[in-house]
């Protein structure tokens, strides 16, 4: 049971942490975005475009209730990004559980644990549209003709976006990735955004863990987001 909790209380930390959009501009019409890098490059542009490609730094705080089997169990996550540098952390009463990479190597307070880059899935992929290894493609089987588009990086993680009908804005995505030798899926639904210096974050979103026979749910409540705040180095480290 407290592996199971561990897992998904680090992926719930893993993923608590977004980048955002400036206020809707005028949305591109049906038949100009007719292309997977049509939506790609509409949702970039809804979401700050080159204030969120220029993103140098990234600080998100706030607290997540985790469900799994049964329990309710609250936390609180912390997760910066500093140019190739991040940490992820949570603490709760079930388990702590920090990550950081710091330029050379990646550490986890868990001895054999750890998690895919945190810049690899979801919305921190946003910054990455257009650059060079990042492969745009349409959604596939019975994501077909919903409104968005896949993401795939260099290494093969992947992401699928939704993109609001009105607005280009993201409004849940999907992932899959293994970890511990487990394939974990996991979808987003995005329920309120929070403007940071013209760009926009999921303040409220509500995320779904499929892991074995396993399903998780945790409901983020971001309650501190600073974009291009110092981070100092000693961030990203842990203490032996």
């Amino acid at each position: 049971m407290k592996r199971i909790v561990t897992i998904t209380f680090a992926m719930a930390a893993f993923v608590a942490h977004t980048f955002a959009q400036t206020p809707a501009a005028k949305p591109d019409s049906a038949s100009s975005l007719a292309t997977p890098e049509a939506l790609a490059k509409a949702a970039l542009a809804a979401h700050g475009g080159d204030k969120l490609k220029k993103v140098k730094s990234l600080l998100f705080k706030g607290s997540v209730e985790l469900t799994a089997m049964g329990q309710a169990m609250p936390g609180v996550f912390s997760t910066a990004v500093s140019g190739e540098k991040y940490y992820f952390e949570i603490n709760s009463a079930m388990q702590n559980l920090k990550q950081v990479y710091d330029g050379r190597e990646t550490v986890s307070s868990i001895p054999g644990f750890s998690l895919p880059p945190v810049t690899s899935l979801g919305f921190p992929l946003l910054p990455k549209i257009g650059d060079a290894g990042y492969l745009i493609s349409a959604l596939a089987g019975a994501k077909k003709g919903k409104k968005g588009f896949r993401m795939t990086t260099p290494e093969g993680f992947y992401t699928d976006f939704y993109l609001d009908e009105k607005t280009n804005q993201i409004k849940g995505y999907d992932s899959a990735f293994e970890i511990s030798g487990r394939v974990v899926t996991t979808s987003v639904v995005v329920d309120e955004m929070i403007t940071v210096d013209g760009i926009i974050a999921p303040k409220k979103y509500s995320q779904r863990f499929d892991l074995d026979k396993i399903t998780a749910y945790a409901n983020f409540n971001t309650k501190t987001a600073l974009i291009n705040s110092p981070i100092e180095d000693s961030a990203f480290s842990i203490s032996k």
